[in-house]
Formats: structure tokens, C-alpha cells, sequence
């Protein structure tokens, strides 16, 4: 009877001829060993997947190849693992590649494992005993410090009883992987069957896919549908987080596809070449890493040549812990928390890893100011998706976001999404702005204080005007229109300012005309007045007034500035009044008679058509009315 399968993978590593195909054939009564080559060489070179029943459940199993030449491959293997069986030979005890996979794992982040003492039959009790106590200090301030060690012979199959109760001590403490994140599998091979097309296999490393659902192969970009999935090798509708799993996705080439790539749910991933990262080197001497070395770069299935870039010092130095940025030669797809290994290029050794903090547009600059600080912030905020949310929001390059940048960013469904925006917006973090924005409420304190300030400073440098156009203040201050709007609004609800005419102004604000100009505006004004409908000229008004043309010009400016007078076009002022007026008897007349012609409009008035045409085209673009051909409808109707 099959047990119930749980989203939970295991993994083999340890040095080559130490018995870890032997001990998964034994556990599962599958060879893994499935390439001719590998018969013929009694040694593993790919990866192998095999079903595992413990207890009640069934989990999978990944064996890896232990020779330092598959290094790369032992690495793809074991990103995707929950958990390890860490296999020591006991006539062997602790090799080069023990030591290297242990390495490698810890940086990669397992938390999960045993030791098998594999080869028991081998040796007397006395050497079993000293081996385990090499291991006891092996693991010491490991993830495995502590673990079972558990003793079996593959021959003979001596101990299984005692390795296979610390198998399922080891699955029932695992945790498995959450799946309401978006699905990723990066790809181990590729290959075609008869009369189903390409499969693509590996171990999913988030979310979920379920047949018929669409995914998208990276970086390729290629679409396709999910036409049936094996888990563990059986037949399923779905595959989850920490699955091993067998894809079958019916027209791709599979000659097209190879390890490296990943399959995804569309619209979240692409490939990428600069990435931060948190790296860490391993403390042992050949560790130390200058400023722009070249490695090679593991991460997912993937192992592509990079530059290290630091944004602190020369060099890194072996057990050092730093953010950096790395460049690919070729694109890899990658999301933030993602653990990677660095390996020298010659002699290639394992010398660091750690964890994706993002990827990046391009190099960064690390001379410009607060930039480490903000990196630091973001790195502790990718390792929760509410932290990382709330990140993305706060630093959004606009100062707003929509729901879609963020799910991008973030690499969240849309129902986490809408789960956590709930939260913060309770909290009082982020707050929805209008237009299908969202802004982090320090954002838009912070900006609004902004607005106040500037208007503030320009009533003291404009005291005579009502207030400021709120296109000009927007620009002034750099806020996009979308933010700048939104936030007016808030600040218009909460009486903090007025916006009378487009003119926006502190609360409480009233123009104040200088003493000493009080004669030329009262002057100026008069002229306007006298003049509802055919207002003068800069030289009229001079002639009209005795003043002098620049003195005319400061009053016209002054009283633009104040509202009292209105530009309908270049060189064209009419009197608020006049305004007011012409608004009311166009209204008036389209009420009644439903539309107004053009020609109309000017006996309405009492002017002339050098003063009522662009009359109506102000009209227009204020919003009183539209027009269509010759003729002006009251706008909305």
C-alpha cells in the first residue's frame, strides 16, 4: 500500500565509493544509477530520484555523485533538499568531499539530517566508536551538531532497523515547505517520451502547479501549458513546494531545455545578471576574495561564471560576512532569499555562499550616500514577504505603487498580496492613495509636510498672490501627478490647505497686496473692471491708467497672482468677474435652448470674436463645456 505523500525531499551527499546509491537502493529498491556510464564506472555522475516510503508517508529522494568532478551537480541537487543522510564510510571515515558537501549544505541553508556510518561490516566496534567520535567533531557548530549517527551495512543490511527508526524520527521533525508562495522548479534534465512530449524534472522550490495551469520556462521565455505531473513517480494533479516532480509539458522541444532553467508560473521571473547578495566565506585559509574575482556561481540548478563586486574594502576575508554584488556572464533566474555556493575557478574549490538579497538593473555604486544602509534594510527585509512588502511600498522609485509592481517585486500571489496589504493598511503602514495606488504612510507624511512647506514659502515670497497653480508646485517638488493629487486630497479633507481655482493655499491664507502697490493695482483693476468683456492690453491698460508699461505689467502680474485675474490666453486677462459672469449666462443659455453656436456666444456678451473665441476655448478646458464642431454642450451632458 502507498503511504501519503508529503512535500518533503531528502538528500544523500558524502565522498564518492562511500555507499550512498547502495544505501537509497536498500531504503527505496531503486537503483539510481540509471546512465550506462555509471553502470559501467560503479559511480554516480547525475542525480538520482527515487520514491521513499517512511512509516506512513512517502517522501522522495535525491542521491548525489560524491566525486569532487560533479561537485556542480552534488550542488544542484541538494539546493531543493529538506533534509540530509550525510553518508561516511566507517573503513574510510571522513574524506575531502565529506567535508566539502557538509560545507555546502550548511550554506546552503539545511537544518535537517543524520549521519549514515555506512560500511559497518567492515570494520570491529572499536573503529565504528572512533569514527563516530571524528564524526562528533566533524558536525561540531554544524546544522548536524547533534544529529543521529546511525550505523548500517548495505551488504548485509546490519542496523537497518536502527537507521530506518532515525529516518523517521528525521522526516517527522521536518518542516515541510509552505506552498502559497509562486511556483519555481528549477529544471535537473529534460527529456521525451512517446507519445506525450517533453518532461521536465526537479524539485519545486515554491508555490504550486497543477494540471492545465500555464507556465513559462526561463530565461528562454518559452509558454506552455502543464499537460500531467508525476510526483515521486506516480501520477498526480498536482506538484508542491519540495516535490520531486516530473513535468509534462506536450509541445516544447526538449533538446531546447536543460538544467539551469526554470519553470515558473508566468509573469514573476526573468533571467538576470546583476544580483546583491549576503555572502559569507568559509573560515579556512584559501577562502580570501578580492574585489572584482571571478568564481563560479551556484545557484538553483544552475552554475554560471561571475564577477564579486564589494561595496566595502579590497577584499573579503575568510569567515567574512558581506553584501555584495555579483555579475553573471549569462542570465540566471533567481528570487530573493535564494541560497547560492561560490567556488573558485582554479584550483575550483567551495570557499563561501549565502543567501539572494535582489536582483538588479545594473552595477551599483557603492560611493553613493545612504546606499549600504538601505541594502542592509532590504536584506532583512526579503526573508518575510510582509517585511519585504511593506520594503517595496516605502521605497517605491515614485514614492507609489501599484498591487502588480509589488507582486512582482515581491514574488507573492496575488491573494497573499491583498492578505498583507489588509494587514499593513490596519497597521497603519501603507494606505491606499486613489488610482490603484499604495503609499507607506511615513512616504506620504513626509511628502505632504513637503507641500505645506512649499507653500508656505511661497505665500512669504508671493504674499499678494492667492496661491500657487498646482501643476507648477508638483513639478517644483518632483511628486508624480498621480501622488501629488492624491496627496492634495487628503490635505484638502483634513482642512489643511485650499484649492480655489487650481490655486492651492495653506489654510487660512488671504492675498495681501503691499502698501506700496496698492495705487497701481487699484488703478490696474479698475481698468479690467471698466472692461468686463474686452479687457485691455499690457499697453491699454497703461494708457488708461498713466502708468508706465513695466508698472501696468507688474499690476496685471499682481493681480493674476491674487485670482482676481484670470489668463484665458497669451497676453489675455479677463476680471474674475467677467469670468463669473460669461459662465453663468453660457449655462444659462444652453439649459434653456440645449446648445450654444460659437457665433452665438459673443452677443451673449457684448464683444467682439477677438475676445468670445478664446473665451470659450477657456471654458472648454476648465470643464464648463465641450464642443463639438461650432457648437458648446454643457460638459457631461
Amino acid at each position: 500500500m502507498q503511504g501519503e505523500q508529503i512535500n518533503i525531499t531528502l538528500g544523500t551527499a558524502g565522498h564518492i565509493d562511500h555507499g550512498k546509491t547502495a544505501l537509497v537502493k536498500l531504503l527505496t529498491g531503486c537503483d539510481t544509477d540509471r546512465l550506462k556510464e555509471e553502470k559501467e564506472r560503479g559511480m554516480s555522475i547525475e542525480l538520482g530520484f527515487a520514491p521513499c516510503k517512511i512509516a506512513d508517508v512517502e517522501a522522495g529522494i535525491v542521491d548525489v555523485p560524491g566525486h569532487e568532478h560533479f561537485i556542480k551537480t552534488m550542488v544542484a541537487g541538494a539546493t531543493g533538499i529538506d533534509a540530509v543522510i550525510l553518508v561516511i564510510a566507517a573503513d574510510d571515515g571522513i574524506m575531502p568531499q565529506t567535508r566539502e558537501h557538509l560545507d555546502i549544505l550548511t550554506l546552503l541553508g539545511v537544518r535537517y539530517g543524520v549521519v549514515a556510518l555506512t560500511k559497518i561490516d567492515r570494520v570491529d566496534k572499536e573503529h565504528i566508536a572512533l569514527v563516530e567520535e571524528e564524526i562528533e567533531e566533524l558536525v561540531r557548530g554544524t546544522f548536524l551538531e547533534g544529529a543521529a549517527i546511525l550505523p548500517i551495512s548495505n551488504i548485509t543490511g546490519e542496523g537497518f532497523d536502527g537507521f530506518y527508526e532515525g529516518l523517521t524520527r528525521l522526516v517527522k521533525s521536518v518542516v515541510p515547505k509552505g506552498t502559497e508562495g509562486v511556483f519555481r522548479l528549477p529544471v535537473e534534465r529534460s527529456f521525451s517520451v512517446k507519445g506525450f512530449g517533453t518532461v521536465v524534472t526537479g524539485i519545486a522550490v515554491a508555490g504550486a502547479v497543477k494540471t492545465g495551469d500555464e507556465v513559462v520556462l526561463l530565461p528562454q521565455g518559452m509558454s506552455g501549458r502543464v499537460n500531467s505531473i508525476q510526483v515521486y513517480t506516480r501520477d498526480g494533479d498536482a506538484a508542491r513546494a519540495g516535490q520531486c516532480a516530473a513535468i509534462n509539458v506536450r509541445h516544447w522541444e526538449h533538446d531546447l531545455i536543460g538544467r539551469g532553467d526554470v519553470l515558473a508560473a508566468p509573469g514573476y521571473f526573468a533571467g538576470e545578471q546583476w544580483y546583491v547578495c549576503r555572502m559569507r566565506l568559509l573560515p579556512k585559509d584559501t577562502a580570501a576574495l578580492k574585489n572584482g574575482a571571478r568564481i563560479k556561481f551556484h545557484t538553483g540548478t544552475s552554475e554560471v561564471p561571475a564577477t564579486v563586486y564589494l561595496f566595502e574594502g579590497e577584499k573579503m576575508m575568510p569567515g567574512g560576512y558581506k553584501i555584495v554584488q555579483v555579475r553573471l556572464d549569462s542570465a540566471v533566474v533567481a528570487g530573493p532569499t535564494d541560497k547560492f555556493i561560490v567556488r573558485t575557478l582554479s584550483p575550483v574549490t567551495t570557499i563561501g555562499g549565502g543567501m539572494i538579497v535582489e536582483a538588479v538593473e545594473r552595477k551599483l555604486n557603492r560611493k553613493t550616500a545612504g546606499m549600504m544602509e538601505d541594502l542592509r534594510e532590504r536584506a532583512e527585509a526579503v526573508v518575510e514577504d510582509k517585511r519585504f512588502v511593506e520594503y517595496a511600498v516605502k521605497t517605491a522609485e515614485v514614492l507609489s505603487t501599484t498591487g502588480a509592481e509589488i507582486a512582482r517585486r515581491c514574488k507573492v500571489t496575488d491573494a497573499r498580496l491583498r492578505a498583507i496589504i489588509a494587514e499593513l493598511s490596519s497597521e497603519g503602514r501603507i494606505r491606499a492613495l486613489g488610482a490603484g495606488l499604495y503609499i507607506h504612510n511615513e512616504v506620504a507624511e513626509r511628502e505632504k509636510r513637503r507641500i505645506l512647506a512649499a507653500l508656505a514659502e511661497f505665500h512669504a515670497r508671493s504674499p499678494e498672490a492667492a496661491g500657487v497653480g498646482g501643476e507648477a508646485l508638483g513639478e517644483e517638488l518632483r511628486v508624480a501627478r498621480a501622488v501629488f493629487d492624491g496627496l492634495l486630497d487628503e490635505l484638502a479633507k483634513a482642512g489643511a490647505i485650499t484649492n480655489a481655482g487650481g490655486r492651492l493655499a495653506v489654510a487660512g491664507h488671504s492675498s495681501q497686496i503691499k502698501e506700496a502697490d496698492r495705487g497701481l493695482v487699484g488703478k490696474v483693476e479698475a481698468a479690467f473692471r471698466r472692461r468686463l468683456f474686452d479687457p485691455p492690453s499690457v499697453e491699454e491698460a497703461a494708457v488708461e491708467t498713466g502708468l508706465a508699461k513695466g508698472e501696468a505689467e507688474r499690476g496685471i502680474r499682481i493681480l493674476a497672482e491674487s485670482g482676481a485675474l484670470v489668463s484665458v490666453a497669451p497676453g489675455m486677462w479677463f476680471h474674475r468677474e467677467g469670468i463669473e459672469t460669461a459662465r453663468a449666462r453660457i449655462v444659462a443659455f444652453i439649459e434653456k435652448e440645449g446648445e450654444l453656436q460659437s457665433v452665438k456666444f459673443k452677443y451673449l456678451i457684448d464683444t467682439t470674436r477677438k475676445y468670445a473665441i478664446p473665451l470659450l476655448d477657456y471654458f472648454d478646458k476648465v470643464g464648463v463645456t465641450r464642443r463639438v464642431a461650432n457648437t458648446r454642450y454643457l460638459k457631461g451632458k
